[in-house]
């Protein structure tokens, strides 16, 4: 007995990775995401690992989540990979306060966020 398999959603030649609750805002993290976006992985692994934000390291573990569910998952070609979506989304959002002047609150929002890493195969042309 037990449950169906599920539907694959991505096509054969495509493999993904999530990160939930990254420590950062949505924006901030979109720019990395910018940065690696339709890149070949070996090019955007670099370019996370000399990046000089915070969140460059969280972002290169999910790359490297997505190349290893490629190889090992999917049995997709590594060298012929290629990042072909990298999509932000909201996440929880831890809210804060500090006393302010006169009685009055500041309020502090902490947002999280969510990273998808999608790569793609793509077919070396001769």
């Amino acid at each position: 007995m037990g449950k169906a398999k599920r539907e694959r959603v991505l096509p054969e030649n495509e493999a993904k990775a999530v990160t939930r609750l990254l420590r950062v805002s949505p924006q901030k993290l979109n720019l990395l995401a910018q940065l690696i976006r339709g890149k070949k992985v070996e090019k955007a692994l670099a370019d996370l690992t000399f990046s000089r934000k915070r969140i460059a390291a969280e972002v290169k573990k999910t790359l490297q989540s997505a190349i290893a569910n490629a190889e090992n998952n999917h049995d997709l070609d590594v060298d012929a990979l290629v990042v072909s979506q990298a999509f932000v989304g909201k996440n929880l959002v831890m809210k804060r306060w500090k006393p302010r002047a006169r009685g009055r609150v500041g309020r502090i929002i902490k947002p999280f966020s969510q990273l998808t890493v999608v790569v793609r195969q793509i077919e070396e042309t001769a």
